[in-house]
């Protein structure tokens, strides 16, 4: 089956080609003008260039398709190109439903995420309006949010090798944020799942009919604290680390002063976010898979001693 696939140059948009070919389906992209060579297995896919605004790109990407991935997401807006979680996550998303209507593709998998909300921040919010017009869209979709995505990165950037980066590597204390003033009351809490469990559930979820019309948590195995993912990313590269509590309240009054420069390295919506925690249910994910999930360990986060080209360093 052809399956159009919005979305599919970036981290988890490579894993999910990967799998779509592996199942034997043919993917059709629609990429961005500049970002041809991010696409894995170019040559096996089908690329229509063009953006979430070209309603003409979008029509041919979905021509002959019998489905429609959509894994469109952003963590930082960048105004200036357009780049906006209004934009990206909500009238994309219209824009694609509405053009599967017309083109008469029926089957409607989108990556939502973890803990969206109204009200919340943009990005929360723009995410559940996102889900919302698609459930009363009439096409059979099936909606999938997963909590924080881990694994090789393959060029680009993801959870463990942002952490390495920026707080195991450098030669001081890594820092184990927690909300309030006691760190052992106020732990943040997330269930990383592993991007080949998250792409495997995609495919899986396009020839499964229990799927349709649900909305599934894609939870990992374990339910760790911030402060435990640290201590395994240090323990995957061979560190020793120590790591000082604080209260994500600081954090947050310097990106009040600096979130709009382009080097802070937190927004205040993305602190935010990491003080509500990022807990989600295995049991649905496993059931999909039929197998157990990867877990957040020394094995599974093996890549992170990979030379630094490679590991989007």
């Amino acid at each position: 089956m052809r399956v159009a696939v919005i979305g599919g140059s970036g981290f988890v948009g490579g894993y999910l080609v990967d799998a779509l070919l592996e199942a034997g389906h043919e993917p059709s992209l629609l990429v961005r003008p500049g970002s041809e060579h991010k696409v894995r297995r170019a040559d096996a896919c089908r690329i229509t260039v063009g953006d979430l605004a070209a309603t003409g790109a979008i029509r041919t990407v979905l021509d002959g398709c019998g489905a429609v991935i959509y894994n469109v997401g952003i963590l930082r807006e960048n105004r200036r190109r357009g780049i906006t979680f209004e934009e990206m996550h909500y009238r994309g998303a219209v824009r694609v439903i509405d053009a599967a209507k017309e083109a008469d593709v029926s089957r409607f998998v989108m990556m939502s995420a973890n803990g969206v909300r109204q009200p919340g921040t943009p990005y929360q919010e723009t995410k559940l309006r996102a889900e919302e017009y698609l459930e009363v869209s009439g096409l059979d979709y099936t909606i999938l949010r997963p909590s924080v995505i881990f694994g090789d990165p393959r060029g680009t950037m993801e959870i463990a090798t942002q952490l390495y980066r920026d707080m195991i590597r450098v030669p001081v204390p890594a820092v184990g944020f927690h909300t309030g003033w006691n760190p052992a009351q106020g732990e943040v809490l997330m269930s990383p799942v592993n991007v080949q469990d998250v792409a495997d559930a995609f495919i899986l979820s396009l020839g499964d009919s229990d799927t349709i019309g649900k909305t599934c948590e894609l939870g990992g195995p374990e339910t760790l604290s911030w402060t435990e993912m640290l201590r395994r990313i240090a323990a995957a590269v061979g560190r020793r680390k120590i790591i000082l509590p604080m209260p994500i309240g600081f954090m947050k009054l310097g990106a009040t002063l600096f979130d709009w420069l382009p080097f802070f390295p937190v927004t205040r919506d993305q602190l935010t976010m990491l003080a509500e925690g990022n807990i989600a249910e295995p049991a649905e994910l496993q059931l999909l898979l039929g197998r157990d999930l990867r877990r957040f360990d020394t094995a599974n986060l093996s890549y992170l001693k990979q030379p630094a080209s490679r590991a989007g360093l």
